[in-house]
């Protein structure tokens, strides 16, 4: 959340004030954990009731006054992101903060805590017991209030909506074949069993129809691009956007169980290297992972909310892809995914993801994610992110670079790390080490993960992770280091003058091809400001497009 966007979400919530979705609290240092988990189930149970989004638990406003009078609560960021766990622990169902917004208004410290609403039909209990608001006050969950939640009935489902026009004929072929062996290889015997030729039957058998009637289900994976305008006024529609130095973009119809695969064909798949520590040969990966990229596709695909009338939208850049579906994350986060066995209870398009894990274009169980994690990993780039700030959409963002030659590195030697250790290694090369809690980092730091402290924390070299020539690596990264100031000094012993830009341009074919030109920037303004601590060289001007001369003639 930009300091614009925060203060525009201050400024609403307070002209709201203390309704049954907001609360206010100075909040010390020591404010009462418990205290704070009767809040989340409150709020999330009454922004069910008014079928809100999200509510918001604020932090650093006097009450009476309405007056940002700024809070301490946790000013240590690992402590702070720490509440997120200690929240998810003990509400049932496990749910979590949605985010945590620190910022400041009128020079004061902020902090707005955002609460998801509880599931459909399901109260959110902190420690076994109910709470809900009243006004201003905090109380139980009065059984009125309980019996409206329980007796929500899930919402409807969208996916398994007849089309009473479409027929047979609004179906592709090609597909439906595609789909006949899909469903042949997971089910033999059932396949076995089906008529010959009879594709209503097989249709119903495969979950795709109900008892002969296409459904929004059918016509999405198995329709004809030309028979989109049965899901009118809903978008059946995949736009792939490349964007960078070359733009382009090609927009994708049904059906999905062909069209998925030829999205991937458009993505530019190159071949990354990798060289490991000591070794002369690189390792080669691929940028992207099909399976990953299809896992992703399908998804969007799977958990849409299509009543939104949205495009599902894959962007290509030059070192990542960006998923985006619309529609909130249904059920859980997506670490509960990656870390534990959970698997969903809910599904936004239950007939949709029945047909889709019936065809093998997804699972049901919650692996998906976890194996996208994992892909990533066995590839030694960075780990997928997700981005749940807007309530309406999720956005997947696939790495298909290196950050951090160390973090690389450090897969690539030590693949006996937990999944939890890699994840907390991969946000701090993310230079998102605020949401790594203290005691995970005191353990990282233990066995030589991390090195530096705050707020210069980094992944410690693979070399003195992995081996004893702690010593060696030191002096490798001393005479690198050296070698490039030596050039830079000999270039204005040479032309008396330079600017960053060229040095910039003399250093970076020498610098590591796992750093982008954003890095290897950062790398020469770091060598320049050495040579000026050391005395050696001064700048006339600004750092950033300013002259720099030699200080001294010898």
């Amino acid at each position: 959340m930009t300091p614009a966007e925060f203060q525009k979400t201050y400024d609403h919530l307070v002209s709201q004030w203390e309704n049954e979705c907001v609360e206010f609290k100075e909040a010390g240092n020591d404010y009462d954990t418990d205290k704070i988990g009767r809040y989340v189930s409150a709020l999330a149970n009454e922004a069910n009731l008014r079928a809100r989004g999200s509510a918001w638990l604020v932090f650093g406003v006097r009450n009476n006054t309405r007056k940002a009078v700024g809070t301490d609560y946790r000013e240590d960021t690992g402590r702070l992101h720490g509440l997120k766990q200690q929240i998810h622990q003990d509400t049932k169902p496990s749910h979590g903060l949605r985010e945590i917004h620190e910022g400041l208004i009128d020079g004061k410290r902020i902090l707005l805590i955002e609460i998801p609403a509880s599931p459909r039909g399901t109260p959110v209990s902190w420690k076994g017991h109910y709470y809900a608001r009243s006004g201003e006050s905090l109380g139980p969950l009065e059984l009125a209030k309980l019996d409206q939640i329980r007796a929500q009935s899930p919402a409807e489902d969208w996916s398994a909506g007849i089309c009473p026009t479409a027929t047979l004929a609004d179906l592709d072929p090609a597909a439906l074949a595609k789909a006949r062996v899909q469903y042949a290889q997971r089910y033999a015997s059932q396949a076995a069993s089906l008529p010959q030729g009879d594709d209503m039957a097989f249709l119903d058998r495969a979950k795709l129809t109900i008892e002969g009637n296409i459904t929004r289900t059918a016509l999405l994976l198995l329709g004809k691009e030309e028979s989109v305008h049965h899901l009118l006024p809903s978008i059946g529609e995949i736009t792939w956007k490349l964007e960078g130095e070359e733009r382009s973009y090609q927009h994708f119809g049904p059906p999905f169980l062909l069209t998925t695969s030829l999205v991937f064909q458009r993505i530019r798949n190159l071949r990354l290297k990798l060289l490991p520590y000591n070794q002369l040969l690189p390792v080669e990966v691929d940028k992207y992972d099909q399976d990953a990229v299809l896992e992703g596709l399908h998804n969007c695909v799977a958990h849409q909310d299509y009543s939104l009338h949205s495009r599902i939208i894959l962007t290509e850049r030059p070192d990542r892809l960006i998923f985006e579906n619309a529609g909130s994350f249904f059920e859980g986060t997506p670490t509960d995914y990656v870390l534990t066995e959970r698997s969903p209870q809910h599904y936004r398009n239950r007939f949709l993801t029945v047909a889709m894990r019936t065809l093998g274009m997804i699972d049901t169980m919650g692996y998906g994610i976890r194996d996208m994690f994992l892909s990533q990993r066995r590839r030694y780039l960075p780990l997928p992110d997700y981005d749940l700030s807007d309530p309406k959409m999720v956005k997947l963002t696939l790495h298909g670079r290196f950050i951090d030659e160390n973090y690389s590195r450090l897969l690539l030697s030590r693949t006996d790390l937990p999944l939890s250790d890699v994840l907390a290694i991969d946000l701090l090369q993310k230079g998102r080490d605020r949401q790594i809690d203290e005691e995970t980092l005191k353990h990282l730091r233990k066995d030589g993960l991390v090195e530096g402290r705050k707020p210069n924390l980094h992944v410690a070299a693979e070399i003195a992770a992995a081996t004893d020539e702690k010593s060696e690596y030191i002096r490798a990264r001393a005479f690198d280091d050296r070698y490039y100031c030596d050039l830079i000094l000999e270039y204005l012993k040479k032309f008396k003058s330079g600017t960053k830009s060229e040095f910039t341009d003399l250093l970076s074919p020498k610098l590591s091809d796992l750093l982008n030109e954003t890095q290897k920037s950062k790398k020469v303004g770091k060598l320049l400001q050495t040579l000026k601590s050391r005395d050696l060289i001064q700048v006339e001007g600004n750092t950033r497009a300013g002259v720099w001369k030699l200080k001294r003639a010898d």
